[in-house]
């Protein structure tokens, strides 16, 4: 099944935050790692990602410094900040409570 990228776009910075909660990452190891864990149900492109990644920056919720790739290639490598960190805990309630409520309506049975 194609990933929705509409739905992906609205969740993406979520996931950026959540994949580096893990470790710092480069942009490319970024998109593979939400790939890889989402069973390749989420397609990161990098039109997507890197305006993604510079509106996380400028929010001060990631930086930036640059680094080498495990190939020895000059990478910027991204980090969460304790800023990021926080936002991170806001989403992923507001995601869980958003969900939950999408869920009881699919559910629901009439009567």
């Amino acid at each position: 099944m194609p990933a929705d990228t509409e739905l992906l776009h609205g969740t993406l910075d979520t996931l950026v935050l959540k994949t580096l909660a893990w470790a710092p990452r480069h942009g490319y190891s970024i998109a593979r790692w939400i790939e890889s864990v989402s069973g390749q149900a989420l397609q990161v492109e990098e039109g997507s990602l890197y305006p993604a990644l510079y509106r996380l920056e400028r929010k001060g919720w990631i930086v930036a410094e640059w680094g080498l790739s495990d190939t020895k290639r000059r990478v910027k490598i991204y980090s969460l900040t304790p800023e990021g960190r926080d936002r991170l805990a806001v989403e992923v309630q507001q995601w869980q409570h958003f969900a939950n409520g999408v869920a009881r309506v699919l559910l629901h049975a009439e009567g």
